[in-house]
């Protein structure tokens, strides 16, 4: 059996997007997390890889906590560079495409405009160092790779934006949010499916549009007001709601800066794959049913 003959591996199995992956039923999708695929582990991944002889790699994982990155550094850059690098390593050895998922966090958000993947990257804070290291070691040691960055990532699933405002309005009257952080807020089950269809564009014969692209949704919003549109959503069906009390960044401070400009242009996706992902309004309104049935 050769490499391209098996399923497309997934690397993550409780964040978001492989969460999101999984929910689409596919049998040609298998997502594998802690224990048997560890990114700090190399003798686990490549035991992974040659067990499951996948005929693409997705790479899911990596460490995402974006404020304790500012002190757990080690562990942020052991997971977002090095164990990217052992994943590319072992995918060129194979000849398997990889695709390897970034951030709008490897920028510094101060663009007018939002950030085509030709930007400069320039990372203000210790988790999109991580990440643009391990997009520099993926680049480096694998010649089939896509690096696909992504922005406000939101579902039903894992740890997200909507589910904290809902979690925090539960608590509170009134909640403090951003105004002045913009951003293309991006349903995951939607980016899953664009990934999967790029995916499938990769692995036809003849590809070679290798590099960087952005996926994200399809309208900018800023926090704030994303905040507002998810407590107007949960008052329609008796969901928790609070005021929302718009707020500088400046006048809010947290461990790690954010870029006040999040906007990725997913221009060049398009063109290339077809692929443009809906507006978030959909989809959040999907997340924020599903999120108050489950703790009604």
């Amino acid at each position: 059996m050769t490499a391209r003959s098996g399923p497309i591996l997934v690397i993550g199995s409780s964040g978001q997007l492989a969460q999101s992956l999984r929910a689409m039923g596919r049998e040609d999708v298998v997502c594998v997390g802690r224990p048997d695929a560890d990114l700090a582990d190399p003798i686990k991944l490549a035991d992974l890889v040659a067990k499951m002889t996948p005929r693409l790699v997705l790479n899911a994982g990596g460490y995402t906590k974006v404020d304790p990155a500012e002190t757990q550094t080690s562990e942020a850059f052991a997971l977002n560079r090095d164990g990217p690098a052992t994943l590319a390593r072992l995918c060129a050895s194979a000849d398997i495409p990889l695709i390897h998922i970034s951030t709008d966090c490897v920028f510094d958000g101060r663009k007018e405009a939002p950030y085509t993947p030709e930007d400069l990257a320039e990372p203000i804070n210790a988790y999109g160092r991580s990440k643009l290291a391990g997009e520099e070691a993926v680049a480096l040691s694998c010649r089939k790779h896509l690096i696909v960055r992504v922005s406000w990532v939101f579902s039903e699933h894992a740890d997200n934006f909507v589910r904290t405002m809902l979690k925090i309005a539960r608590q509170r009257d009134e909640i403090s949010v951003v105004r002045d952080q913009i951003g293309y807020p991006t349903y995951c089950p939607d980016l899953a499916a664009g990934l999967l269809e790029i995916a499938g564009q990769v692995l036809q014969p003849g590809f070679e549009d290798w590099g960087i692209y952005h996926l994200a949704g399809g309208s900018e919003v800023d926090r704030a007001s994303m905040a507002e549109a998810i407590f107007a959503e949960s008052r329609t069906i008796g969901g928790p709601a609070a005021r929302v009390l718009p707020v500088l960044t400046q006048d809010y401070p947290t461990p790690a800066e954010r870029p006040l400009n999040a906007r990725l242009d997913a221009g060049k996706a398009n063109r290339v794959f077809g692929v443009a992902l809906p507006n978030w309004q959909i989809g959040l309104q999907k997340s924020v049913r599903v999120l108050v049935a489950q703790d009604s």
